[in-house]
C-alpha cells in the first residue's frame, strides 16, 4: 500500500478543509439577490442562505439546514425573502425573515419549484413550476415547457399567472408589465455560447393590451431582465458580445443596447437590482454590484461557519458490488464497491479491503497464482494499472491478511485500463488510451499492438473487450465495424497474425468465452431475435457456439443415443487403463497435465457453428458446464433475468432459479464445481448439482471522506471529457486552462447540487449538446403528489376546486360517477379545500391509494361522496399527451376536410415507430397524406427506419380483375407526408428534421432545431449524480458536422403567447395548409 502517498492526500484535504472554514472567502457565491433599499445581498453558499451587506464585509448565515436552499429573491418591503429548498424531496417555495429564524413553507406540490419575485403589490410570490396547464392551452405537455403561478405570502391556494413558460419574471412598480426571458425546450441551463433556435429571449408582457412582446433580437442567449428604477430601460445578461455581460436596452426602442460589463473569460450570472439602481451578480464565483456608467466593483466578502456534518465517516460495505474475481483455489472473492478493492471470504463473512483512495478502482482481476489481484485506478489524472500482493507467507488468503504492499504493475505515458493476465502469468493484456489493445511480456516488458484506433471507438470506460485463451497465445475480442453491428474477432497474442473475424455476420455479436479447454467458443448474437425498430435499441439474443476443434464438433452433433455409447466405450477404457494406478499416481498424473497448445482446423469452421438457446431473450451471460453438456444462462423474458439451463443434448430447458434480477454475470470457480453469480449489486455462489443458491456474506466498512471524492470526482469528469470528446479541439477550448479555471471552486462547493451546476458551467464551455451534470437527492418518503385527472378554473375563488374537463382516462372519467364540467371538489378525505391551503397538500402520496372526495353540484345543489384511487402525476403525464394528440388530430381532420391524417412521434424508439405505422397503414391508410409533427421529440435512434418508411414509391400492384388488393412496397408510406419540427426537438429528434430535409421527402414547418444530432455518453457518480459529454457526433450528406449545425424549416412560424394559449396552433395551421397544396 501506498502509505506515503496517502498520508500526504490526507494532510492536504485538511489544510484545505482548515483554510475553507478558518478564512473561507467564498468563491462559489450563486443566485444573489440585492434588497430594496440596495443594503444587502442575499445569497447561496455551500447549500444555505446567507446575508451581506452590498458593500460587503463579514456575511451572515440564514438558514441552517441539510437540505439545499437556493434562488433567494425579497419581498418589495424588504421585511422576507422567498427561497427554493428541497426539504421535502424536491424544492418547494419557502419565505423568512432576513433577520433570520424559522422558514415557513407555502407550496406542497411535488414537481421543482422555483421564485422569481414577489408581485408588483406585494402580497404574494411568484414562481415557476409544472402543475397543470389550463385545458384552452394547445402547448405539448412536458415538464420542460412550466407554467406561471403566484402563492400568497401567508401561504394559501395557489393560483395560476400564465400557462405559458415564463422564467426570471420581473414585474414593474404598479403591475402593469412584466419583463421574462421564454424557455423553448430543456438545453442544460449552463451551457455558453451557442447560437440556434433554442436561445433565450427576452419578452415584456402588457397587462392591458393582454399581450406578449419580444424584446431581443441576438441569436444567441439573453436572460435575467429587471427594469430600471425609471422603468425607461431594462437591463440583462446576454452573449451578444461572446461572454455573458450586463446589458441596457431601451424600451421604447429595443434595438438600442449596450454592454455595462465587459468581463471576460467567466459568465456574470443572477442579475437583481434595488429601487435606486444598484446592481448586484455573481462573477467568477464572486459577489459584484453595478451601478449603470460605472466599473462593477467585487465586493470582498468573509464567511465564518461550520459544515453541517462531517466530511469523514465510516460506511458499511455489505452490497453495491460492481466488478468480481473469484481465486484460482475457489475460495475468495475479489470485488468492486463504492470504488474501492475488497476480498471477501467464500465461505463465513471476513472482508478485506484492498484499496484507500478517494479515486475510484475498476476492472479487479486475481492473478494467475492467486497471491495477488491486479486492477485499474484512476490517479494522478490518468487511469494506472496496479498489483496487490499478501507480503506475509503465513498468511495464506487476502481476507485476513495484515499486510499487503500495492505497487504499479505497468508504467507507460499513456492511460492505461482494463487489465487481464494471460493464464500462464507472462503476458497481460490492456487497453491503453481507450482506443488500443495490447500486450505486454511480463518480463521484458516489451509490448505489441493488437487492436488500433482504427478498429476500436469509445464511448465509456471500459466499453472494450477481450478474454485470455486457455494456452495464452490468443484472444477473443469484440470488434465494431460500426455502432449498429459488432464481430467476434481472433487475435495473435504476438501480434504476428492478422486479426481474423470469425462471425462475419452484420448483427450484434459479442461477448466471446473460450469453453471446453479453448476448443469451442461461445458468444451472443442478436441475429435470430426480436429486434426493435430503433438501429440501437433493444435486442433479443441467443448463446451461440463455434467449434475450433473439428473432432469436439463430431462429439457435439452426435446423436443420443451415439454420444451415450462412446462415453460408455471411453469409460471402460479408462478403468482398463487406470488398473494398478494407485491415489499417488492419480494426483500426480492431475499435477502433471499441461495446457495444450490450441490447434485451429479453420477449413471449414464457419459451417461448425450452433444456436444453443431454444429461444431469444434478453440476456445477461452464460456459461458451459464442465462436460459440455448444459447451458447456463441468465434471460429475462417478461420481467427480471432468471437463471435457464438447457440440456444441449436433449434440447430440455427449464428456469433453475428465480432471480429478478436487472443484469448480472456467472463465473465458475477454477474447477468448475461452483458457479458464482453477481446481479443486483450481490454475490451468490449455486451449487449446479442440486441448484442450491447461498448469498455470500460480506461485511465491509470504508473510510469515506464526501470532500476527497468530490476532488476526485472532478478530475475524473476532466479527464473522461477529454478522452471521449468527438473532436480533438474541445471546440477551440483551452481544456487545460479550463481544469485550473473550475478547480479553485471545489473547496467552496457544499453539496452534489452545487458540484454538478458547477460541473455544467465547466462543460458549458465546451457549447455541446448532451452535455452538463444533474443531481437530485433522494429521502425517505419523499412528497409524491397525487393526481385526480383534472383541468380546473384557476379564476374560481371559493372553496373547492371547479372542474373544467375531466381528462380522458383519468380517475373520474368513470361511467358511473356522471361528473361534468363545472362541478366543485369541496373535499378530500374530509379535508375542506378551502383558499387558505394549497391543495396539493391534500394529494400528498395518495397515489394509487383509496381517496374520498365530496363534490357539489352548482346546477342542483346536491352533494355527494366518491371514493376513487388517484394516479401517479406520470401517469396524468402520459394521460395528458393522448389528449394533445386526440385534439390535433381532430383539427386536423376539420381543416382539411377529412383528407389529412397526423401522428405525433415523441421519442425515436420502437413504441413510437410502430404507433406511427399502426395509424399510418390502418387509420390513414385512405388519406391523401399525413402531417407527421415531431415538435418536441427528445431523440433515441430511430431516425433511418422512418427515413426509409416514408420514402416509399410503388413499384408494383397486386390485383384481381375486380380490384388492387396490395402493392410493393407493402410496409412503406407511399404518399406525401409534411414534417414539423421545433426549437426543442434534440437529438435524434435532430437527425429526423436534418435527414427529412436533406432527402427532400417533403414539405417542413416550425421553427429551427438546435444542431444537436449527436451521442450522449452520460454515467453515473458516486455521489448519486450523472454527467456526460459527447463522444460521437453526426455529419450530413455534405459531411458537415451536425453539432451547433441547426435545421430550419421550409416555413417559419412561431407559435406566439396569446395564440397558443388561447387553443391556436399556428404551427399547425400552416402545416396543414401546405400539405393540402400537395394533394389537390
Amino acid at each position: 500500500m501506498n502509505f506515503k502517498r496517502l498520508i500526504v492526500f490526507t494532510l492536504l484535504a485538511c489544510a484545505i478543509g482548515t483554510t475553507v472554514f478558518g478564512q473561507d472567502s467564498p468563491k462559489w457565491i450563486r443566485y444573489p439577490a440585492i434588497s430594496p433599499d440596495g443594503s444587502q445581498i442575499v445569497f447561496t453558499y455551500k447549500g444555505d442562505l446567507y446575508i451581506v451587506s452590498s458593500s460587503g464585509g463579514d456575511a451572515r448565515q440564514l438558514t441552517f439546514h441539510e437540505a439545499h436552499d437556493y434562488k433567494p429573491v425579497w419581498s418589495r418591503d424588504g421585511n422576507q425573502i422567498a427561497f427554493a429548498s428541497d426539504r421535502y424531496g424536491n424544492f418547494d417555495i419557502f419565505v423568512m425573515s432576513p433577520a433570520g429564524g424559522a422558514a415557513t413553507r407555502l407550496t406542497y406540490h411535488s414537481n421543482d419549484e422555483q421564485p422569481f419575485e414577489f408581485s408588483a403589490d406585494d402580497q404574494s410570490v411568484i414562481f415557476g413550476t409544472s402543475r397543470m396547464d389550463i385545458a384552452e392551452h394547445r402547448q405539448y405537455p412536458t415538464s420542460s415547457q412550466p407554467e406561471l403561478y403566484s402563492v400568497p405570502r401567508a401561504g394559501g391556494r395557489v393560483d395560476q399567472v400564465w400557462t405559458i413558460p415564463a422564467e426570471y419574471v420581473q414585474s414593474n412598480k404598479d403591475g402593469s408589465k412584466m419583463l421574462y426571458h421564454d424557455k423553448k425546450g430543456g438545453e442544460n441551463e449552463w451551457r455558453k455560447h451557442h447560437q440556434s433556435g433554442i436561445a433565450r429571449d427576452i419578452w415584456m408582457y402588457k397587462k392591458e393590451s393582454n399581450s406578449h412582446t419580444m424584446l431581443t433580437s441576438f441569436y444567441g442567449e439573453d436572460r435575467n431582465p429587471v427594469f430600471s428604477p425609471d422603468e425607461s430601460e431594462i437591463y440583462y445578461l446576454s452573449e451578444a458580445n461572446g461572454n455573458f455581460n450586463v446589458f441596457a436596452m431601451n424600451i421604447s426602442n429595443p434595438k438600442e443596447t449596450a454592454a455595462l460589463t465587459s468581463l471576460q473569460k467567466f459568465p456574470v450570472r443572477f442579475l437583481s437590482i434595488s429601487n435606486d439602481g444598484l446592481m448586484s451578480f455573481s462573477y467568477d464565483g464572486e459577489l459584484y454590484t453595478l451601478k449603470k456608467g460605472e466599473e462593477p466593483k467585487k465586493l470582498e466578502v468573509t464567511i465564518k461557519t461550520q459544515a453541517i456534518s462531517n466530511s469523514d465517516s465510516y460506511i458499511e460495505i455489505n452490497g453495491g458490488v460492481r466488478d468480481m474475481s473469484i481465486s484460482p483455489d475457489g475460495k475468495e472473492i475479489a470485488f468492486i464497491a463504492r470504488g474501492e478493492v475488497f476480498v471477501t471470504s467464500v465461505d463465513g463473512a471476513l472482508t478485506k479491503r484492498i484499496t484507500n483512495t478517494p479515486e475510484q478502482e475498476q476492472f479487479v482481476e486475481f492473478g494467475p497464482d492467486g497471491k495477488s489481484v491486479i486492477y485499474a485506478s484512476e490517479r494522478d489524472n490518468k487511469w494506472k494499472i496496479f498489483q496487490s500482493t499478501k507480503m506475509r507467507a503465513e498468511e495464506p488468503f487476502f481476507f485476513a491478511s495484515t499486510l499487503i504492499e500495492e505497487k504499479p504493475l505497468i508504467s507507460l505515458e499513456g492511460e492505461v485500463y482494463l487489465p487481464k493476465f494471460s493464464p500462464d502469468g507472462k503476458k497481460l493484456a490492456f487497453v491503453e488510451d481507450r482506443r488500443t489493445l495490447k500486450v505486454m511480456d511480463m518480463a521484458s516488458k516489451e509490448t505489441v499492438t493488437l487492436m488500433t484506433p482504427n478498429q476500436l471507438f469509445h464511448m465509456r470506460d471500459g466499453d472494450q473487450y477481450f478474454t485470455w485463451s486457455p494456452d495464452s497465445k490468443w484472444l477473443l475480442a469484440t470488434y465494431r465495424p460500426t455502432m449498429a453491428n459488432s464481430e467476434v474477432v481472433l487475435l495473435d497474442a504476438s501480434g504476428k497474425e492478422e486479426m481474423r473475424n470469425l462471425t462475419k455476420s452484420g448483427y450484434g455479436d459479442d461477448a466471446a468465452k473460450w469453453v471446453n479447454e479453448g476448443k469451442q467458443m461461445l458468444w451472443f448474437s442478436n441475429r435470430d431475435g426480436l429486434r426493435s425498430y430503433a438501429t440501437s435499441g433493444q435486442s433479443q439474443n441467443d448463446v451461440y457456439t463455434m467449434f475450433f476443434d473439428k473432432s469436439a464438433w463430431d462429439k457435439f452433433t452426435m446423436s443420443k443415443e451415439d454420444f451415450d455409447l462412446m462415453k460408455e466405450i471411453e469409460k471402460a477404457n479408462k478403468m482398463e487403463g487406470e488398473k494398478g494406478k494407485d491415489e499417488k499416481d492419480e494426483k500426480k498424473d492431475h499435477k502433471d497435465k499441461a495446457v495444450e497448445q490450441l490447434k485451429f482446423d479453420w477449413e471449414g469452421i464457419e459451417e461448425r457453428k450452433a444456436k444453443l438457446t431454444i429461444h431469444s431473450s434478453s440476456l445477461g451471460d452464460a456459461v458451459l458446464s464442465k462436460d459440455g453438456e448444459k447451458l447456463y444462462y441468465l434471460a429475462a423474458f417478461e420481467k427480471g433475468m432468471n437463471l435457464w439451463s438447457t440440456d444441449l443434448r436433449t434440447k430440455a430447458t427449464k428456469q433453475e432459479l428465480s432471480l429478478d434480477a436487472s443484469r448480472g454475470s456467472l463465473m465458475w470457480d477454477k474447477d468448475q464445481k461452483n458457479l458464482f453469480l453477481l446481479s443486483n449489486g450481490t454475490i451468490s455462489k449455486i451449487n449446479p448439482d442440486g441448484m442450491k443458491k447461498e448469498a455470500i456474506k460480506i461485511s465491509g466498512e470504508m473510510t469515506f471522506d464526501k470532500d476527497a471524492e468530490r476532488a476526485y470526482m472532478f478530475d475524473h469528469i476532466w479527464l473522461r471529457t477529454k478522452g471521449i470528446f468527438y473532436t480533438p479541439d474541445m471546440h477551440g477550448v483551452d481544456w487545460e486552462m479550463a481544469k485550473v479555471d473550475y478547480a479553485k471552486y471545489i473547496p467552496h462547493i457544499g453539496n452534489s447540487y452545487e458540484f454538478a451546476e458547477m460541473i455544467s458551467e465547466m462543460i458549458g464551455e465546451l457549447n455541446v449538446s448532451h452535455a452538463g451534470a444533474r443531481y437530485s437527492r433522494s429521502i425517505d418518503l419523499a412528497d409524491e403528489t397525487a393526481s385526480i385527472g383534472i383541468f380546473w378554473d384557476y379564476k374560481f375563488k371559493g372553496n373547492g376546486i371547479k372542474i373544467t374537463e375531466v381528462i380522458a382516462g383519468g380517475p373520474l372519467d368513470k361511467s358511473d360517477l356522471a361528473i361534468r364540467k363545472g362541478m366543485i371538489i369541496e373535499k378530500i378525505d374530509g379535508q375542506l379545500i378551502s383558499p387558505e391551503a394549497d391543495f396539493a397538500k391534500f394529494l400528498n402520496r395518495k397515489s394509487d391509494k383509496f381517496t374520498l372526495i365530496e363534490l357539489f353540484n352548482p346546477e342542483t345543489s346536491e352533494r355527494k361522496q366518491l371514493t376513487i384511487k388517484p394516479i401517479s402525476l406520470r401517469e396524468e403525464g402520459q394521460l395528458l399527451y393522448k389528449r394533445w394528440v386526440k385534439i390535433n388530430q381532430n383539427e386536423v381532420d376539420s381543416l382539411s376536410g377529412g383528407k389529412l391524417g397526423y401522428v405525433h412521434i415523441p421519442g425515436m424508439s420502437d413504441g413510437p415507430f410502430r404507433n406511427v405505422y399502426e395509424e399510418m397503414m390502418g387509420k390513414y391508410h385512405d388519406s391523401d397524406a399525413v402531417v407527421v409533427d415531431t415538435r418536441f421529440n427528445g431523440g433515441g435512434d430511430l431516425v433511418a427506419d422512418l427515413a426509409m418508411f416514408f420514402t416509399g414509391e410503388k413499384f408494383l400492384t397486386y390485383a384481381t380483375e375486380a380490384r388492387e388488393v396490395g402493392y410493393e412496397p407493402t410496409a412503406r408510406w407511399t404518399k406525401p407526408t409534411l414534417a414539423m419540427f421545433n426549437e426543442a426537438n434534440y437529438s435524434d429528434g435532430h437527425c429526423f428534421a436534418c435527414g427529412y430535409t436533406d432527402l427532400n421527402i417533403g414539405k417542413t414547418v416550425g421553427m429551427p432545431t438546435p444542431g444537436t444530432c449527436s451521442f450522449a455518453g452520460w454515467e453515473s457518480l458516486p455521489d448519486g449524480g450523472r454527467w456526460g459529454a459527447v463522444p460521437i457526433s453526426a455529419k450530413n450528406k455534405a459531411g458537415e458536422w451536425l453539432e451547433n449545425n441547426e435545421t430550419r424549416p421550409q416555413f417559419e412560424v412561431k407559435n406566439m403567447p396569446g395564440k397558443i394559449d388561447q387553443g391556436v396552433d399556428q404551427q399547425l395551421e400552416k402545416a396543414v395548409e401546405e400539405l393540402l397544396k400537395e394533394v389537390k
